[in-house]
C-alpha cells in the first residue's frame, strides 16, 4: 500500500443512494476498475434482479452472477458496473458480492482469504477493525459499500461531501 491514497468508504442504503454515490464517481472520471462495491446477495436479489431499469451500477453488480454461481440479474448502475469491472467475487458461503480492486486483491490471495470474509479483507486495505465490523452489520442489513481511492484530496472532499448528501452513511476517507 505505501504511498497509495486511503479509501473513502461509505455504507449506501439503497439502490437509489447507492446509485447517485457511483454517479458522482463516473461524473469526475472514475471507472469500475476504481470503484470497490460490497453488498449481500439478498441485497443483489432485491434492489437490482427484479429492478425495471438498467444503469452502469446495476450491470456491475450482475457480473457475479456469472462468478462463483452465485447470482443472477441484470439491472442498474451497481450491475453494469459490477459486469464491467475486471475481477468481481460471489462468495455464496458468506453471502456477499464483491467487485473492484478489493475483489482482484482477494482473488489473487487464493480461495483461503476470499472465504476469511470482509474482515480480513478490508483491514488488509487499512481500514481499522471496528469500522468494518460496523460495515459488515450494515451489509447484513442490506446496506451497499462503496469505496474508492480518490487522486487527490479535492477528490475525497467532494466525494464525501456528495455521498454524505445522498444518503451515504458511515463515510469515511
Amino acid at each position: 500500500m505505501g504511498t497509495e491514497r486511503p479509501l473513502i468508504t461509505g455504507i449506501f442504503p439503497d439502490r437509489d443512494s447507492a446509485e447517485l454515490g457511483y454517479t458522482t464517481l463516473t461524473k469526475r472520471g472514475y471507472n469500475q476498475d476504481d470503484i470497490n462495491l460490497v453488498m449481500s446477495e439478498d441485497t443483489k436479489k432485491r434492489h437490482f434482479v427484479s429492478a425495471g431499469t438498467e444503469t452502469e451500477l446495476g450491470n456491475k453488480a450482475a457480473k457475479g452472477a456469472g462468478v462463483g454461481g452465485a447470482i443472477g440479474g441484470t439491472a442498474g448502475a451497481i450491475a453494469a458496473a459490477i459486469a464491467a469491472a475486471g475481477t468481481t467475487l460471489a462468495i455464496p458461503g458468506l453471502g456477499l458480492l464483491i467487485a473492484g480492486p478489493i475483489a482482484a486483491g482477494l482473488a489473487g490471495a487464493g480461495a483461503g482469504a476470499a472465504t476469511g470474509g470482509l474482515l480480513g479483507a478490508l483491514v488488509g486495505w487499512n481500514i481499522p477493525e471496528e469500522r468494518v465490523k460496523r460495515y459488515e452489520q450494515d451489509i447484513k442489513k442490506g446496506g451497499i459499500l462503496m469505496g474508492v481511492r480518490p487522486r487527490d484530496d479535492e477528490d475525497a472532499e467532494y466525494f464525501e461531501s456528495s455521498w454524505k448528501a445522498h444518503g451515504a452513511q458511515n463515510v469515511y476517507r
